[in-house]
This record gives structure tokens, C-alpha cells and sequence, in this order.
């Protein structure tokens, strides 16, 4: 089924300007063995690494260069971690639209081929993304360039792009379909808040209209390096923070607050809290995910899980409750995260007559 089908719940766009390359509908699968070690019986993970360039990204990129086709725009400006340079580089592509993206400091290599390798004009930039002056003094300037006549700025974060970021909340509708029992908790990883917010519009407008009967509490997990959202919502702040990131999850590396404030408001009104995990719980919840449910992603999409797992051991999440943890991206999107991941493992160059001792 196409994504198009919420055309309605999204932010409108003329049928003849509809770019898809086959992105949502990703499975759900329950855990067999995470969950059930961790008291959680009813632990699912949404595989949004499934989506056409790796990534939950993609949801934020169908619906923000569609738009741009039907604008008659011609030339995207963008900022990414990672994710969603390699989204807008293929939908770009896809469209005939030119494509020019700047870098955190820290993007993985793997990330920066991809984009390179649709053809996006890529570049990092000094300190961008681990300090806040430097971020927001990036977003001001291309700001100033999406607003000539023939761009369109790009940044997934409803604050920059609220057309794109529409697109996001297909997560929620189809989680509604594929769980239809009811879903009591949904873990998303943070950095600037945007898939918390889109999220949480996506449950309250299926709520409104009469479409679920319960309202899943979104829950906002982020490293402690970068605790712009989480913090402030465990402390019953109103709004998020600005922070030095120190957190090495590629993806997740957002010093200013975005969709911050957006975020801490939309988890609170569905009932969700935020969690703090630290870097070395996340590269192992990686491995575990891995070898443990066979499911290959990069550090960003174990957090979410690693969030939930830490709940369940605090006593935050009753016994028997459904809850899905999004696991946002590949594996293959952080090769140095995969190398961390292997460094007990090894591949020896054997003789034939090795392999009958296996």
C-alpha cells in the first residue's frame, strides 16, 4: 500500500506532484527474547530501517520534496547528522531537484557516501552540532537561502519544515493499524524532538477522530550527552534546553532545542516521560538487538529500546503492557559502530579441512 493513502492526515499536496520511492508500511515484530527477559512480554520494534534509503528519514523526505515539485522548486538547502541528508539526497535525486546539504562535524563516512552517492553537494562544518551557538548560527544561514524563490529549506523539524515533517506522523497511523488491541508505550529516540512531536500529533489526531480509543504515551529517550528533552521532562519543565552535546550516538548529536519545546509538550500531553541513557548502554543494547533478535542497526536505533529497557527495570512500565520501541535506522549507516560491535569477533582465512572441525 502506498504511503499517500494518509494524504489526508498529512499536510495536502496535489496528486501529480506525489514522489514515493516505497517507503512505510515497515514491519513490527515482537522481541523474543529482549523483551521477555526484561519482564516486557509485549515488546515490539517498529524497523523503520526497512525505509528506501535506510531510514525513518524517508517519511520526512517523501512528503517535504513532493512539496517542492509542487512548488516548482528547484534547488534544496539542508542540514543533516546524517539520515536525513541521505533521505533528501535520494528523494532529490528522485525529483530532478539539486540537492546541497551541511554536515555535523562528527557525520559518519558511511552516511556522507550515501548522500555522495545520489549526488548531493555535501560539506561538514566546524562544531556544528555539538555546540549550540555554532548550530543555530548554521540554521540561521540556510535559513537566508531556503527563502530565495526557487529553494526550499529542509531540516526535519517542524520549527524549520512543518510540511516535511507531516510525513513523519505516518509512524503513528500505521503502528495504529498493525497493533489495533491498543499500544500503551511508544519509545522514540531525540535529538531535536521532531519524530516525538509528529508522534504524538499522529495518536491525538487519530484520537479525535474516533479512529483508536486509547492514547499511547510517547516517550522521549535521549543520550545524556545530549539531554535537551528528556531531562526537562522528567523534572516537569515547560520547556526544553539548550546543552553542550557530548553524547558519540551519531544522529542524535543536537545541541539546540529544534522541536525541543514542541516535543516536551507533546509527550506530556500523552502521558509519556523522558529517559536518560548513557553511550555505553546504547552500544550495548546495539549488540544485543543484533545478536540476540537478529535486527542490524545503527547506535540511534537501539536507543529508543535501551530507553524502555531502563524503564522496565525502575518500575516505570507495567506488567503486560504493549509497548514499541522505533528502531530508526541501518546498521550499515555507522561502519564504526559495526566495528565496535565486532571487536570480540573475528574472520580467519582457514584451510578446507578447517571447516570440518565447526
Amino acid at each position: 500500500m502506498s504511503i499517500w493513502r494518509w494524504a489526508d492526515l498529512i499536510e495536502s499536496v496535489p496528486e501529480e506532484s506525489r514522489l514515493t520511492l516505497g517507503e512505510g508500511d515497515t514491519p513490527v515484530v515482537r522481541t523474543r527474547r529482549i523483551g521477555p527477559q526484561a519482564g516486557l512480554p509485549n515488546l515490539y520494534l517498529k524497523l523503520e530501517h526497512g525505509n528506501a534509503s535506510g531510514s525513518y528519514k524517508d517519511r520526512f523526505a517523501f512528503s517535504a520534496i513532493s512539496h517542492m515539485v509542487a512548488n516548482g522548486q528547484t534547488k534544496c538547502i539542508a542540514t543533516s547528522s546524517g539520515n536525513t541528508g541521505a533521505a533528501l539526497a535520494a528523494y532529490c535525486a528522485a525529483a530532478g531537484i539539486e540537492c546541497h546539504i551541511a554536515l555535523v562535524e562528527g557525520a559518519p563516512l558511511g552516511k556522507m557516501s550515501q548522500m555522495m552517492a545520489y549526488g548531493a553537494k555535501i560539506a561538514r562544518i566546524r562544531e556544528f552540532g555539538t555546540d549550540a551557538a555554532i548550530t543555530i548560527d548554521v540554521f540561521e544561514r540556510l535559513k537566508r537561502l531556503g527563502d530565495r524563490p526557487d529553494s526550499a529549506l529542509q531540516i526535519s523539524g517542524f520549527v524549520y519544515s512543518p510540511l516535511g515533517m507531516s510525513g513523519v506522523r505516518t509512524m503513528a497511523f500505521e503502528l495504529a493499524e498493525q497493533l489495533p488491541e491498543g499500544i500503551d508505550h511508544v519509545f522514540c529516540p531525540a535529538g531535536g524532538g521532531g519524530l516525538c512531536v509528529a508522534m504524538s500529533q499522529g495518536f491525538q489526531m487519530l484520537v479525535s477522530r474516533g479512529q483508536i480509543a486509547q492514547l499511547p504515551a510517547v516517550e522521549c529517550v535521549q543520550p545524556e550527552g545530549n539531554d535537551t528533552i528528556a531531562g526537562p521532562l522528567r523534572e516537569g519543565a515547560d520547556e526544553a534546553r539548550e546543552v553542550v552535546c557530548t553524547t558519540k550516538v551519531s544522529g542524535l548529536q543536537v545541541a539546540s532545542v529544534v522541536d525541543g519545546h514542541l516535543a516536551v509538550e507533546g509527550c506530556r500531553a500523552t502521558g509519556g516521560n523522558g529517559h536518560l541513557v548513557s553511550d555505553a548502554f546504547v552500544w550495548q543494547v546495539q549488540k544485543r538487538l543484533a545478536r540476540e533478535e537478529g535486527i542490524f542497526c545503527e547506535p540511534a536505533g537501539a536507543v529508543a529500546l535501551a530507553g524502555a529497557l531502563q524503564a522496565a527495570k525502575n518500575g516505570e512500565i507495567a506488567e503486560g503492557a504493549t509497548v514499541v520501541c522505533t528502531v530508526t535506522g541501518s546498521g550499515f549507516k555507522d561502519i564504526a559502530a559495526v566495528d565496535r560491535m565486532n571487536s570480540d569477533m573475528n574472520c580467519p582465512l582457514l584451510d578446507a579441512a578447517a571447516i570440518d572441525e565447526w
